[in-house]
């Protein structure tokens, strides 16, 4: 699983501990078979990863996972997760829409008695959760940071970049493009503008319709810019794409991203993607899974369970991995 993810990168095994972990954990769990509700927000590239280590952890947990899938409407999340109560599952993972309307799925699932993992996205209800309910996730002050401080590191803390930020109903969204703001507030990094920063709503189609406007702008007034900052990998490669179709790409320009997918590691191989950041998709999916067995063997489970970040570069990338 992991191995897919990000081959031959010696650098992330620490962040991979974690669905290693939960693989080896999972079978004990399954002596009695469960029944687990899964609803997701939408369908992207990284969704669609944590959803193969959902399923993958069925499949080896013996747990029947019935998914939902609200292809980004709130109403429709809603709509799935009381069918699902209806259905009497055992337990209930989601990735919810939009993190500022997850009371009425914290209070329906609760009132129902079913364990509830929220899975990926932060919640806005997270400091109020009663009793058997936890998030695994990765700490997004980790992810923003680590990606804003090497693009700081890349352009020698001089420059102007362009932000492309994710829809802000969602918490990473915020808090990646607030640690970009963080970062630029240090003194190392004083000499980085902000030039522009535009929604990109996670969209590789929309990132490339953007950065195509501003390349035209920039050409139109002469304020050009020095790297595009997005807050995940299918923004960042929509604006590779956009670069090079309006003949602005060169090898030494800096595009950063957030992920870590198959789609931007053969970017970065190819010299195009110059950061991202990995965020173990299959392995949040896995630790969903088990999160939501152990809550509903009542066993003990901290409210927030990280799955590490880390950066990569193209020299972490092509590190020979370790022997050990």
């Amino acid at each position: 699983m992991t191995n897919q993810l990000l081959p031959g990168l010696g650098r992330v095994r620490r962040a991979m501990w974690m669905a290693a972990a939960c693989s080896a954990l999972l079978a004990p769990l399954a002596a009695q078979a469960q029944k687990i509700g899964f609803a997701v927000s939408e369908q992207d590239t990284f969704l669609s990863l944590l959803r193969d280590g959902v399923v993958d952890a069925g499949k080896k947990s013996g747990a029947s996972i019935l998914i939902e899938d609200a292809k980004g409407s709130k109403s429709r999340q809603l709509d799935q997760i009381r069918s699902l109560v209806a259905q009497r599952v055992d337990a209930m993972v989601v990735v919810p829409v939009d993190t500022e309307a997850t009371r009425v799925i914290t209070h329906m699932v609760n009132e129902a008695r079913i364990p509830l993992v929220y899975v990926n996205r932060k919640p806005a209800d997270f400091e109020q959760w009663p009793p058997g309910v936890a998030l695994v996730a990765s700490d997004e002050k980790v992810s923003g940071t680590l990606q804003a401080e090497e693009v700081c590191r890349l352009l020698n803390g001089k420059g102007s970049i362009v932000v492309l930020m994710g829809l802000l109903s969602n918490e990473a969204a915020r808090t990646r493009t607030q640690d970009i703001d963080n970062v630029l507030a240090t003194p190392a990094c004083r000499g980085i503008k902000v030039l522009d920063r535009r929604l990109g709503s996670w969209d590789r189609v929309r990132a490339r319709n953007i950065t195509l406007n501003l390349v035209a702008t920039s050409a139109a007034t002469g304020k050009t810019f020095d790297a595009v900052v997005a807050n995940n990998d299918e923004m960042a490669l929509g604006a590779i794409e956009a670069l090079k179709a309006a003949k602005a790409w060169t090898p030494g320009f800096i595009v950063a991203g957030i992920d870590a997918t198959p789609d931007a590691l053969a970017s970065m191989k190819a010299g195009e993607l110059k950061v991202t950041v990995l965020q173990n998709a299959a392995g949040q999916g896995a630790s969903a899974v088990f999160t939501a067995l152990q809550l509903i063997k009542r066993q003990p489970v901290p409210r927030f369970v990280n799955v590490p970040f880390e950066l990569v570069t193209p020299a972490s990338l092509n590190a020979r991995p370790p022997t050990h």
